[in-house]
């Protein structure tokens, strides 16, 4: 983790009604992963195909060995 250190003025801080609160004045890195939600959507989508293929043929499974 890097840190970082930032001097603010007093007029700064006044026009922040004195908060000498960090993030008043510094704000921290976005670290969130970029997802791509249409290409996301698209493998969902696949997925619940094949669940769904797999529900059928698991249907017919059972039907087998309960008849």
């Amino acid at each position: 983790m890097s840190f970082i250190a930032k001097s603010v003025d007093i007029p700064k801080i006044a026009e922040h009604d004195s908060e000498l609160s960090v993030s008043s004045y510094v704000q921290a890195k976005d670290n969130q992963e970029k997802v791509d939600n249409p290409q996301l959507n698209a493998e969902n989508y696949k997925t619940e195909e094949k669940i769904n293929a797999l529900r059928g043929d698991f249907a017919i499974i059972v039907n087998e060995i309960e008849s």
